[in-house]
């Protein structure tokens, strides 16, 4: 039987707004990665990687891409006897809202939608085909 539907909505409900402050054990990194058991590849704004695990209330609620963006705890990392450096608690689903915020780091720029070093030269989108007149000259 599935989850009920208001777990569902907690967890995305949890996950829609920014927080209003981080603690100093939490810090906002970049996936890099799915490594299995829902066991994520993070990048701290450090550029440090390290392993976080993701909580069973997102589990199969919220899904993460690369690239996106989640809030970690590494509170208990010193306690664990394993590789886990830490515990994602929230993720960025909204990063308009998030990127508003003070604690959010600098070191990770808002990616365009466009890529700044394209050729306009090369490529054709959006313009018209050549004419028959310029291949006759």
């Amino acid at each position: 039987m599935g989850r009920p539907k208001r777990n569902l909505f907690a967890a995305a409900e949890e996950t829609s707004t920014p927080p209003s402050a981080l603690t100093s054990t939490q810090s906002i990194a970049q996936v890099v990665k799915a490594e299995g058991n829902n066991l994520y590849s993070c990048t701290l704004p450090n550029k440090k990687p390290i392993l976080v695990e993701l909580p069973s209330r997102f589990r199969n609620t919220i899904w993460i891409k690369r690239g996106g963006y989640v809030v970690i705890d590494t509170k208990e990392a010193g306690a664990r006897e394993n590789k886990i450096d830490g515990d994602i608690i929230n993720i960025v689903r909204d990063e308009h809202k998030w990127r508003k915020e003070s604690y959010w780091p600098k070191e990770f720029p808002k990616a365009s939608a466009y890529p700044k070093d394209s050729d306009d030269e090369e490529s054709t989108v959006g313009r018209m085909p050549p004419s028959d007149d310029s291949e006759n000259e």
